[in-house]
């Protein structure tokens, strides 16, 4: 089945839908300014009264790595075929201390004949212990589970799954859907991790273009569950 190269720039755009699931990677959290992962811990302070404000325990994890060399060259190549760019697409961040992105996709210039697409990003948030909004711990595991929430109910997503990866930091879970778009079938993996204070979230999908194979949604998880491994891994050097 033919398809313009136009119409396959088009298509490929629509792949790019799930990283819309790394909330923060470019501005502050929905929670508003307050709520925003960077800044340094505060301590107790005392009141007018003579009476201090409650303190909380210090954030274990005080950096974040590079969003970009967190996931090793290796791995990116066997995820993404022909990648675009090996080197990973850095997303803005107006505090990099807080929040990190970086994704990578097949290249465009593959034809339009039985082609494979292949999309991967790497989301990172951190949170600092705060006296009014409870330790960092605590709210990287709110975010943790918004996130989980998020992928579960993304528009338009079929057969959703999901269920627990073992040995990836405090807790993670992974999410699987179908998305139709522009006439494909893209299958799209999730996985979301949390190592005390820093939530790794990694999207992975594909999709056979033009005639070809949809790739197998199991190859896709494990692959998705290996980029995320690394990911929780690289924020454990990064705070070494």
């Amino acid at each position: 089945m033919h398809r313009s190269a136009k119409r396959l720039a088009s298509l490929l755009a629509c792949a790019a839908v799930p990283v819309m699931l790394v909330a923060g990677c470019s501005s502050d959290d929905d929670s508003g300014k307050k709520e925003s992962g960077g800044g340094a811990s505060k301590s107790a302070t005392p009141s007018k009264s003579g009476s201090s404000s409650p303190s909380v325990a210090p954030a274990k994890m005080k950096k974040l790595p590079n969003p970009c060399q967190a996931v090793s060259q290796d791995t990116v190549k066997k995820l993404v075929p022909k990648t675009k760019n090996a080197d990973g697409e850095q997303g803005k961040s107006s505090d990099a201390m807080a929040r990190g992105y970086c994704a990578w996709n097949s290249s465009d210039s593959q034809g339009v004949d039985g082609t494979q697409y292949r999309w991967l990003d790497v989301g990172f948030q951190r949170y600092d212990s705060d006296p009014t909004l409870g330790t960092g711990e605590k709210r990287a595991t709110d975010f943790y589970k918004k996130q989980v929430d998020a992928a579960k109910a993304t528009q338009g997503a079929k057969n959703t799954k999901t269920g627990a990866v073992e040995g990836n930091g405090d807790e993670s879970s992974w999410i699987t859907y179908d998305l139709k778009k522009d006439g494909s079938d893209f299958k799209n993996q999730t996985v979301v991790a949390r190592t005390a204070n820093v939530v790794v979230t990694v999207n992975y999908n594909g999709a056979g273009l033009a005639g070809a194979d949809a790739p197998d949604p199991s190859d896709l998880l494990k692959a998705a569950e290996t980029a995320a491994k690394e990911a929780v891994a690289a924020v454990g050097k990064a705070n070494q």
